[in-house]
Parts: C-alpha cells; sequence; structure tokens
C-alpha cells in the first residue's frame, strides 16, 4: 500500500537522523572504536577504510562522495592506505582512466577487527531495549536505506 498522498511531519525524525550521523560521523567515535578494535590507523583513513570494505570495489570519486570529502583529498589518502597495504587500487579494463579501490586481506583482517568492536559497543547501546524493538528498528532503517538507494537510482 502507498500513501504518497499523506503529507508526513518529518521534523522529528529528520532531527533523529542528523543525531545519528553526527554522532557516527564524530571523529571520538572512530578513535574510541578503533581503541576497542584495538587497532592503529590515522583518524582521516578510518572512514575510508571501512567504506572501501563495505561497498568495494568502489572508484575513488564514488568513496568521496560517500565520505562527503573532496576527490583529490580522498585520492592522495587512497595512496595512504595503499601504502600501508589496507586496500587495493587497479584500473578498470574497460576505462584505464577509472581506478576502483578493494580491500586487501591485510585490510580485511583490520575491518573485522572493526566490526567486532563494533557489535560489542552497539550491543551494549541496546541494553535494556526489548528484542523485538531492536529488530523492528534495524528492519524498518534497512527498509528506509533500500527505498532511498531506489530513488536515488530512478
Amino acid at each position: 500500500m502507498q500513501n504518497a498522498h499523506i503529507n508526513y511531519d518529518i521534523d522529528d525524525f529528520h532531527r533523529a537522523l542528523l543525531t545519528i550521523i553526527g554522532v557516527m560521523n564524530h571523529p571520538l567515535r572512530d578513535m574510541a572504536l578503533m581503541r576497542a578494535a584495538d587497532i592503529t590507523l590515522d583518524q582521516v583513513l578510518f572512514p575510508l577504510l571501512v567504506t572501501v570494505e563495505r561497498f568495494g570495489p568502489i572508484g575513488v570519486v564514488e568513496l568521496a562522495n560517500r565520505v562527503g570529502r573532496d576527490y583529490t583529498t580522498v585520492s592522495r589518502q587512497v595512496k595512504k592506505l595503499e601504502q600501508a597495504g589496507l586496500v587495493v587500487k587497479k584500473s578498470q579494463p574497460q576505462d584505464k582512466r577509472v581506478s576502483e579501490l578493494t580491500i586487501s586481506e591485510e585490510g580485511k583482517a583490520m575491518t573485522m577487527k572493526i566490526d567486532a568492536a563494533r557489535q560489542r559497543l552497539m550491543n551494549a547501546t541496546f541494553d535494556g531495549w526489548e528484542h523485538d524493538d531492536v529488530q523492528a528498528l534495524f528492519r524498518l532503517v534497512q527498509k528506509y536505506a533500500q527505498t532511498l538507494l531506489k530513488q536515488e537510482a530512478a
């Protein structure tokens, strides 16, 4: 059933999303997550590494767009990830000017530590929540994300 005719008041929802994004993007959160994962990585490289692992293979331009940074800045930062052996940059066979990034084995090992730490921290966040509420949140956020992707592709 479509509710396109309903004009929802989204102010509280939008404020909540901005709060979540602000918390998730805060540098101190990245530092806490890296400490919990027992990894060492330049803080500016952290979101790039995680994004390459989640969405790779990914082009440098798309990576820059996803993290909200300038392409040239991200390109320089990607070189640092390559030098550290965390990502692999390859030219696409059909167009050598376009490069794609994939996670390396060493990068994957690091993001697995990050994932485990994130799981511990997020589970602590949901302490005291009803199981059904947590599952409903996950389901609805995934549904919302998929709807946004469909709209973006259209």
